[in-house]
């Protein structure tokens, strides 16, 4: 299907968690919530590279340590992840699992129940829709082991009992957003495609207070 991703502003703004703030992606999920008015809270490692996040409340912290989760939590409606790591074609990649298997447990203790995680084309049942270079050359020589840990975020998220959606967006790119998207759940048609960052974040703060993928896994493309 094709949808439009027109922020929708509310009456109460959104109170929102962000992880992963200070990736590519999460900076365009950062500033988008900021523009919309919505109360922005990021867990980061360092504060330097947040300096930039204006708007936001910082808490300083491991996205692994379930303590520093809990205090950035606190009086938060919803979670975004956008988790991310480098490629790592010879080296187990734990990050993700670790960091999400905490954040779940936190968001429990802290009453918290909507999350929207980002993993992406390639996790799960989306492996083999990527095109070509990503199914041939990019995955298995770069991301094999990054995506066994995506792939052990999602049956985490999946079993956590929260309100979840896995968004998994197709190769990403740094182009200007567009006016729709499409939103994606049967790929029997879909081999390959790419979406901006921008579009992404759009989508993915427009899913904090929308049921219409919850518990679902949306791939989303141009």
């Amino acid at each position: 299907m094709t949808t439009s991703i027109t922020a929708t502003h509310l009456a109460a703004a959104p109170k929102i968690l962000i992880l992963g703030a200070t990736g590519p992606t999460g900076r365009h999920i950062v500033n988008q919530a900021i523009a919309r008015g919505y109360d922005v809270t990021v867990l980061v490692r360092s504060p330097e590279k947040a300096a930039d996040l204006k708007g936001a409340k910082l808490v300083v912290g491991d996205a692994r340590d379930e303590k520093a989760l809990r205090q950035a939590l606190k009086g938060r409606d919803a979670v975004i992840s956008a988790l991310g790591t480098p490629a790592s074609p010879f080296r187990e990649v734990t990050l993700l699992s670790t960091a999400t298997r905490s954040l779940v447990a936190a968001m429990k203790a802290e009453n918290v129940s909507r999350l929207i995680a980002i993993t992406g084309i390639g996790a799960g049942d989306s492996l083999g829709h990527g095109g070509f270079t990503f199914e041939k050359l990019i995955y298995p020589l770069l991301l094999r082991k990054v995506y066994a840990d995506k792939n052990r975020q999602e049956a985490i998220v999946r079993d956590s009992g929260l309100n979840w959606t896995i968004v998994r967006p197709s190769v990403l790119n740094y182009k200007p957003g567009r006016d729709t998207i499409r939103v994606l759940t049967d790929l029997s048609q879909f081999h390959g495609g790419t979406i901006s960052r921008q579009d992404v974040a759009k989508f993915v703060l427009d899913e904090v207070s929308s049921d219409t993928w919850q518990r679902q896994s949306p791939l989303i493309s141009w």
